[in-house]
């Protein structure tokens, strides 16, 4: 079983899997492989987890964050207006790409991919992700569900497709250009929160779901004392921006703070948007899935330079979801071995981000099975 991925591939063959058309479906059938079959074409090395290397790009990451915000409290009041203009978006692109690869980081804590030490990963995401206004131990929760369930149209956490019957009537209203362009506004900008608050665009529950809610049907009953430690962490950090802010006033606290938080709020909904969500890839009701198929049904995305800013957690998607306790630092090794076995059922597509953000929001519109062969196995459609 799964021999295929270590026999020896001619040209042609090598082609294929090498540049397949990223439009075309992966294979949904059961694969012929196990999770087993996978790990062994992995290095060894790639599953070990050095604590002084993580650490060392927590201290990279924050040392850029540090100077940054020097800079631009510093030497930015002492610019002349019109380069003062042009040197804040500057400021707020940059410094909301690095803080995105602080908020990475923490999501490599809650999956214990940080160290070998859970109370080390769960403090260092802990003031990571409060310092970005994450409720740290509610998301890692939240997030175990996904990886359990990924694909599933019933148990998937974020990001679940609606079956055409289930789309709202309004839909129909927003499906052309401004529509389409206002819809991908509000979720960059609001999408985020919305999900932390109000579960928007995730798995739905008999009753409210809440991130910050102890009591949400989201937890069990054993993980409500760190969904508290997660709020008051909240809060402190509240009151942290509120002091700084009648210090040193609210439009510096925005500047400095309040702006590069949107832009990262901004890419975690791209990213994530974009990892499962593509004409390629299949969703599963519970007659079909399996967490192997589930986990499979994810794409690579390329980001260019911002892979390496993000920790590569944007082009080693599918090997993350295989192995989600793997440090980021090996993944791409990881990747790279693992294709060759997983063939068809890999799917990388290097179209550029802001490109298929908008094809997706325009050809990924609900879910529904194929006309001529029901069973389970739902794909993105557009046509009402």
């Amino acid at each position: 079983m799964g021999a295929g991925g270590r026999t020896p591939l001619n040209k042609t063959q090598t082609k294929t899997q090498q540049k397949p058309d990223p439009l075309s479906r992966v294979l949904s059938a059961k694969p012929p492989f196990t999770v087993g079959d996978i790990k062994k074409t992995i290095p060894a090395h790639c599953f070990h987890r050095s604590l002084l290397r993580s650490f060392s790009y927590v201290a990279s990451d924050l040392t850029v964050v540090f100077l940054l915000f020097h800079l631009a409290t510093t030497l930015f009041p002492r610019l002349p207006p019109p380069v003062k203009y042009l040197a804040w978006p500057v400021y707020w692109t940059v410094q909301g790409c690095v803080l995105t690869g602080v908020w990475v980081i923490a999501h490599e804590c809650g999956h214990h991919a940080f160290s070998d030490h859970q109370w080390v990963d769960d403090a260092v995401g802990l003031v990571l992700h409060s310092c970005l206004l994450v409720p740290y131990f509610s998301w890692k929760y939240s997030h175990r569900r996904h990886h359990s369930n990924t694909g599933s149209l019933e148990r998937d956490e974020v990001f679940v497709p609606k079956p055409k019957s289930k789309i709202p009537r309004f839909s129909r209203y927003l499906n052309n250009h401004t529509g389409r362009l206002l819809t991908l506004l509000v979720t960059l900008i609001f999408g985020w929160p919305l999900y932390l608050a109000f579960n928007v665009s995730g798995r739905p529950y008999d009753r409210f779901a809440c991130h910050y809610a102890p009591s949400s049907p989201i937890f069990n009953t054993r993980e409500k004392i760190q969904i508290w430690v997660s709020d008051i962490a909240l809060a402190t950090v509240a009151y942290g921006l509120y002091r700084a802010a009648m210090a040193k006033g609210v439009m510096w606290l925005v500047c400095v703070y309040g702006v590069p938080l949107l832009i990262v709020n901004g890419f975690l909904v791209t990213i994530t948007y974009l990892q499962h969500t593509h004409p390629a890839l299949p969703h599963y009701d519970n007659s079909e899935w399996e967490w192997l198929r589930g986990a499979l049904a994810t794409v690579d995305r390329d980001y260019g330079v911002l892979n390496k800013v993000f920790h590569h957690i944007t082009d080693t998607h599918v090997v993350h979801h295989l192995f989600s306790t793997m440090p980021h630092y090996y993944a791409v090794e990881a990747t790279k071995a693992v294709r060759p076995l997983l063939g068809e059922y890999y799917r990388v597509d290097k179209t550029p981000f802001y490109v298929a953000m908008w094809r997706e929001a325009t050809e990924c519109l609900y879910v529904e099975e194929d006309d001529e062969k029901k069973g389970g196995v739902f794909w993105y459609k557009n046509k009402y």
